[in-house]
């Protein structure tokens, strides 16, 4: 059979890769590299020998222009050694063969700022929406219940409802570029999940439940497809019931909540790319 093959991108300030890339085998892939982006550009990789990229969490750049926004310009303009193409056209190579892209938190913050996502129309090359400044001026650092909606077109959140995840970032406000693209956002049922009060379970933009002040609680949207997914919370985080805050206290099941959206995401691959 043939194996599902999972990179995962690091360098630069990336610092959860090796979680990520964990999170991957945990969820059936067979082969998951982790790739420094400076062996991506040099040509020792390419993104057409993978069905799965994976855009972790970190500092990238030290967010000295902002979460993920050096990294962008790097992954727009920058071209692959020697054959002098664009290595954004390996991404949109990637896109246009059917294949999944996962970006959370810095991952995230990239994709945006990229214009990866909404990928409205098929538009991956359009900043539209960004990430930006916590409603808290301040690093969030705290787990937080989320929502799945169900109607969302998203591969990695399907079957999955409510779950409880980390976040950690101080830049998670998801925004929009007016408020048509905003609307847009909503009508296209493209928020995978939303931030909401553990206590009613409905959707908020109150602190902490909800840790940026993100508008409609949104805190992960796909694109149209559902193959593009960025999200703030970490999945990878949530791996084994002892990663959990209260594991000593509470009865938990052996695997953690964030391994379902991986094998989601190798489920979605064996059947319709392998």
């Amino acid at each position: 059979m043939s194996k599902v093959k999972v990179i995962v991108l690091t360098g630069y300030g990336t610092n959860c890769e090796t979680e990520m890339a964990h999170a991957c085998k945990l969820g059936g892939a067979e082969q998951i590299d982790i790739v420094h982006v400076s062996e991506l550009l040099h040509g020792e990789y390419t993104l057409d020998d993978y069905h799965l990229l994976c855009l972790p969490g970190g500092f990238l750049d030290g967010d000295d222009l902002g979460a993920g926004q050096a990294g962008a310009f790097r992954f727009r303009y920058a071209t692959v050694e020697p054959s002098g193409e664009k290595l954004l056209s390996q991404f949109l190579r990637f896109i246009d063969a059917g294949k999944l892209i996962l970006g959370v938190c810095n991952g995230f913050q990239l994709m945006v700022k990229m214009g990866l996502l909404p990928g409205f129309a098929n538009c991956h090359e359009e900043r539209r929406v960004s990430l930006t400044y916590n409603d808290s001026s301040k690093f969030e650092d705290r787990w937080v219940n989320l929502k799945v909606d169900p109607d969302c077109p998203c591969v990695f959140t399907k079957g999955l409802s409510d779950l409880y995840y980390p976040i950690r970032h101080g830049e998670g406000k998801f925004v929009a570029k007016d408020e048509a693209t905003m609307q847009q956002v909503l009508s296209e049922k493209l928020v995978a999940m939303r931030y909401v009060d553990p206590e009613t379970g409905e959707t908020t933009t109150t602190f902490p439940a909800n840790p940026n002040g993100s508008f409609d609680g949104i805190a992960g949207i796909c694109d149209p497809t559902g193959r593009l997914f960025g999200l703030m919370p970490h999945p990878e985080a949530f791996l084994n019931r002892v990663n959990h805050p209260r594991w000593s206290r509470e009865k938990l099941p052996e695997e953690g909540q964030g391994v379902a959206l991986f094998r989601n995401g190798v489920d979605f691959i064996r059947k319709n790319l392998l």
